[in-house]
């Protein structure tokens, strides 16, 4: 199955309609489903923007759909604005060992 690589960049904005105890919650079930991800080698690569409440991403997957069932299950989907960019190979790479 071929892949796509897309780099996603997500802001958070953190619930006002939660309590710091289920904050606590969402953020650890966060953590989770992104090691659960990058184990399954879709979420390739992840930064976070320093001072902010944002990350870019890399990831695998086998086309938009699939990248949107992945984004949409993270917990703190709701309170997300996503940026995706879907990336090419480009003519000048070199090839890996070259």
């Amino acid at each position: 199955m071929s892949t796509e690589q897309y780099l996603v960049r997500l802001e958070y904005a953190e619930p006002a309609e939660v309590s710091q105890d289920e904050l606590s919650a969402l953020r650890r079930a966060e953590r989770e489903r992104a090691h659960e991800l990058q184990r399954s080698g879709m979420l390739r690569e992840l930064w976070r923007a320093p001072g902010r409440r944002a990350s870019w991403s890399l990831w695998s997957v086998s086309g938009a759909t699939a990248l949107h069932e992945a984004l949409t299950s993270l917990p703190m989907w709701p309170w997300i604005t996503a940026t995706v960019e879907v990336l090419a190979s480009h003519p000048n790479r070199l090839a890996e060992g070259k």
